[in-house]
């Protein structure tokens, strides 16, 4: 099985040369296509309630810069290295660091619950190669098979990552079961 299936790629591929000639409805879709894979970049390192905030910088990042990009197949890995960048940026720029004991108050204002901060805690302290997909999969809800073809990782490399995430994040969090 392949990371994209070729009629998935041919469709991203004509979005990106659409979208670098200028195509806004093209490039609206493939914010929708890509939202949740930055959007879960993005929550592996950023305060929660910054993260969708940053998703729409990173696109209007992605757009301005879309025109230099030298390949379509390059756009789903350029696209993450924006979000990672960003989230790097977000904390030299204004915004201070934001205890983690701090998120949980904005993360209750908002109904996500204190389990939800000491869960998203737990992964972010998981090794690097785990935490994005399994934050794709638990709070963006994206399949396996979806992480892959957003991610350009093979279906294998996904669900081991998965596989090995999750249990770090069960034995982390006492045996609890995550979901």
């Amino acid at each position: 099985m392949q990371a994209m299936l070729p009629r998935e790629a041919a469709e991203d591929d004509g979005l990106i040369r659409a979208a670098a000639a200028g195509d806004r409805a093209a490039f609206g879709e493939l914010y929708e296509r890509y939202a949740r894979m930055v959007h879960a970049i993005l929550l592996v390192r950023v305060p929660p309630g910054d993260a969708e905030d940053l998703v729409q910088d990173v696109f209007v990042s992605a757009m301005r810069q879309l025109s230099g990009l030298r390949t379509e197949a390059a756009f789903r890995g350029w696209l993450a290295a924006i979000a990672r960048n960003r989230a790097r940026d977000y904390f030299r720029g204004a915004h201070a660091s934001v205890p983690l004991e701090n998120a949980a108050r904005e993360c209750a204002a908002r109904d996500a619950g204190p389990d939800a901060v000491l869960v998203l805690g737990q992964i972010r302290s998981l090794p690097e190669a785990y935490r994005e997909t399994l934050l794709m999969r638990l709070v963006e809800g994206m399949t396996g098979p979806e992480i892959a073809r957003q991610t350009g990782l093979k279906p294998e490399s996904v669900r081991v990552n998965l596989c090995r995430g999750m249990k770090m994040l069960r034995e982390l969090l006492g045996g609890v079961e995550a979901r």
